[in-house]
C-alpha cells in the first residue's frame, strides 16, 4: 500500500479509533473536568448541558486521585491535577471546585496512586451526603473500572 492509499484509509477512519482514546472502543463518553459546570452565579456554580445530559449513563474520565484517608479505598476523590494534600485534611475553602467522588464496586478496594487514573462508571450528579463517611459530593462516579491512563 502506498503512502496515498494509506493516507486515504486513516482519513476514513474515526481518529478516536485509531488514536486509542480510553472509551472509543465501547462508545462511551468522555467527560472533562472543563465540562463538569456551566458558569458561577451567587447561589454556586450550575452544571454544564454536557454534565446534565450524560447523567445516569456511563462515562469516563480521566484524572489523578487525591491523596487518600486509608490503604485500601473503596472510594476516592478524582481530580484534574495531581494534588499533595489530603482535600478532606483542609478547609472546604482549598478544595478545588471540579472534584468527582468515585465509588468503586461494593467488594472492590484499590490501592492508592499517584500516577494519571482512567476510570469508567455511571455518572451520577446532584448534592448528596454518604451516610458513611460524612462526605458531601456534586458529581459522582460510581465504577466500573479504573485503570492507569
Amino acid at each position: 500500500m502506498n503512502r496515498r492509499t494509506l493516507i486515504k484509509v486513516l482519513a476514513a477512519v474515526p481518529a478516536s479509533l485509531w488514536l486509542g482514546r480510553a472509551g472509543a472502543q465501547t462508545g462511551t463518553p468522555r467527560l472533562k473536568f472543563s465540562e463538569l459546570y456551566g458558569k458561577t452565579t451567587v447561589r454556586g456554580v450550575e452544571y454544564s448541558s454536557k454534565l446534565k445530559s450524560l447523567s445516569g449513563k456511563k462515562v469516563t474520565m480521566a484524572g489523578y486521585m487525591a491523596p487518600p484517608l486509608k490503604p485500601k479505598l473503596d472510594f476516592f476523590v478524582l481530580t484534574k491535577q495531581p494534588m499533595s494534600t489530603c482535600p478532606f485534611c483542609t478547609t472546604a475553602a482549598d478544595w478545588p471546585a471540579d472534584i468527582v467522588l468515585v465509588i468503586m464496586p461494593p467488594g472492590k478496594e484499590l490501592e492508592p496512586s499517584v500516577r494519571g487514573l482512567t476510570v469508567t462508571g455511571r455518572l451520577d450528579i446532584g448534592v448528596k451526603k454518604d451516610e458513611e463517611t460524612g462526605f458531601v459530593s456534586l458529581v459522582r462516579l460510581y465504577a466500573d473500572r479504573v485503570q492507569d491512563a
